[in-house]
């Protein structure tokens, strides 16, 4: 890989993630300005050249105590914006985390279809291509961009997980929470299957939300005497995954596991995942978890790094490679 024509970039917020990705390409961190001015407004820029260059920016768009993602996503935009009128070859936003990617159709009237929207805002700064991580819909995110998106799993990270955690003898079962997940959680429970070579069955939830009100119903399949993984692609609130695990637990499940790939922890998401229906959370460090208690995090929490898998997409891209041999190695 000619690291002389690539650079890599991470907004400040998401530094310690860019840091890792870097140390996985064996490249530096490009060093880049970010300033404040007194009226809130602010500006950024790159202090090294990047003419005629693969220029990689990273930002995972999650709110925390000191940006919105309101303001992430205008900071990312502002400098890819920088990078395009300083003459980069090509400009890729890595996003591990994509902001508003859940509001992709009207449910109500006259209601906003954000995912198209935020498209519209990175494709007016004039990027090249977008690579994100478990998108809530994919094919809404791949009908809302015009310039090039990938689409990056974690269901091999999972896999590689319980391979190594669950034995060849245990009876096990995978769980959709709610009917929209079938195809997510069945996609793991193949691979899962094939990768510990036996029969894993199969269940998912009945799951109704209006008006912000979730209503859940039975567990359709069979899970006595399972140690069960519920597979999701985010835990908000948390409260679908604690109905789904206390349904499960009520239907003879020996334990409860739950993974999904990103991990929000807002409202009551530390009373509910403290509770004994859950056993252990696995998440992916596309966001961290600083909304959670340090002891929760301590005793049912398990973080897997994405950063190899996100280098591994940034060499492949720059190198002409292709992603879907290299999500076809991901699962072997």
């Amino acid at each position: 890989m000619d690291n002389d024509a690539l650079s890599l970039f991470a907004i400040n917020s998401s530094r310690d993630f860019g840091a890792r990705v870097a140390e996985k390409l064996s490249v530096s961190l490009g060093e880049h300005q970010e300033q404040e001015f007194e009226d809130g407004e602010h500006k950024s820029r790159p202090l090294v050249n990047v003419r005629n260059k693969d220029v990689f920016v990273i930002q995972s768009l999650y709110s925390d105590a000191n940006r919105s993602v309101n303001d992430k996503l205008c900071r990312l935009l502002f400098f890819l914006g920088a990078l395009r009128d300083a003459s980069a070859k090509t400009i890729t936003a890595v996003i591990p985390y994509l902001a508003y990617a859940r509001k992709d159709k009207k449910t109500k009237s006259r209601d906003p279809v954000t995912t198209r929207y935020v498209a519209t805002l990175f494709e007016a700064i004039g990027i090249d291509r977008i690579v994100t991580l478990d998108v809530h819909n994919l094919a809404a995110f791949q009908n809302a961009f015009r310039c090039r998106s990938e689409h990056l799993e974690a269901t091999p990270l999972f896999v590689n997980y319980f391979a190594t955690q669950l034995q060849q003898e245990d009876k096990i079962a995978v769980v959709s929470p709610d009917a929209g997940g079938i195809k997510r959680a069945e996609t793991f429970r193949a691979r899962l299957a094939q990768r510990l070579n036996k029969d894993i069955p199969f269940g998912f939830m009945e799951k109704a939300r209006s008006k912000g009100v979730l209503t859940a119903g039975r567990i359709f399949g069979d899970v006595t005497g399972c140690h069960v993984i519920i597979i999701d692609d985010m835990i908000s609130t948390g409260g679908t995954l604690y109905h789904a695990a206390r349904n499960c637990k009520a239907c003879g499940a020996k334990t409860v596991m739950a993974a999904a790939t990103h991990g929000l922890y807002v409202g009551n998401a530390n009373r509910v995942l403290a509770g004994n229906e859950l056993d252990k959370i696995i998440v992916t460090d596309s966001i961290p978890p600083f909304r959670l208690d340090e002891q929760l995090v301590k005793n049912k929490l398990v973080v897997l790094s994405t950063a190899g898998l996100f280098a591994e997409a940034i060499k492949h891209i720059h190198t002409g490679g292709s992603l879907v041999e290299l999500l076809k190695i991901q699962s072997s």
